[in-house]
């Protein structure tokens, strides 16, 4: 692992290169050698700044969105898919310090490892640069997931907003489907349809059940022309 090279993709130099490190290494890792510290104490610490820096950010830029709808919105941004997104543009993947054994199995492009080990990183952030460089690195990087959630954000609940529409005026039998699935463990990805009353009404897919139902509800209401055609957001 060339710290230089880390420090550069994220635009900071580290005076404390131990807690980088730190930030930096797997459990897997640690497990091999004897007292090496590994980043999920960071991870704690960082999902806690990661929080309060969106959230204050959210509340400064915001001020006509109500409690209820800055939740929502923040909840799409600090989210593991949101996480991996962020660290994919780093390139974080290729400078985690795993196990041979993690890598061989994918570890290097797991969503999970690499979300963890961002919010290490801004941990390390926080500690070696303190809260406003965090802040300045945390908004730097997230603006265009920000972005993106606050364009969602009056229509999230997909789900919802469908059986809302179709039961005005009586029960709708509205059933989702598992399609099929496909990827490695790490990154599935699932292909999900929505039928009502036995009538195949939306198709989707996402990172997660969850999402393609979500996906598959949108289209449903594209279809129904409650909502303007637009492309799955995975």
């Amino acid at each position: 692992m060339n710290i230089k090279e880390v420090e550069k993709k994220l635009g900071l130099e580290f005076d404390n290169k131990g807690v980088l490190i730190t930030a930096l290494t797997h459990s897997s890792y640690a497990n091999q050698f004897k007292d090496v510290k590994y980043n999920e104490r960071l991870e704690f610490l960082g999902d806690s700044v990661l929080q309060l820096c969106i959230t204050e950010y959210l509340f400064n830029n915001y001020k006509n969105k109500s409690e209820g709808e800055l939740t929502k919105i923040r909840a799409l941004i600090v989210c593991e898919n949101s996480l991996f997104e962020v660290a994919k543009r780093l390139s974080l993947g290729s400078f985690i310090r795993m196990s041979k054994g993690e890598e061989l199995t994918g570890g290097r492009d797991r969503t999970s490892i690499q979300s963890d080990c961002l919010e290490a990183i801004i941990a390390a952030i926080y500690i070696d640069k303190g809260l406003e460089v965090a802040k300045d690195f945390i908004i730097e990087y997230f603006k265009d997931t920000i972005d993106k959630a606050i364009k969602q954000e009056i229509i999230l609940d997909f789900k919802t907003r469908l059986q809302e529409i179709l039961q005005r005026n009586g029960e709708v039998s509205i059933n989702y489907q598992l399609v099929k699935y496909e990827g490695p463990p790490h990154r599935r990805k699932f292909f999900t349809q929505v039928l009502i009353d036995n009538k195949l009404m939306g198709q989707g897919t996402g990172y997660s059940k969850k999402e393609g139902e979500q996906n598959a509800a949108r289209e449903a209401l594209e279809k129904l022309g409650e909502i303007k055609c637009e492309k799955n957001i995975i």
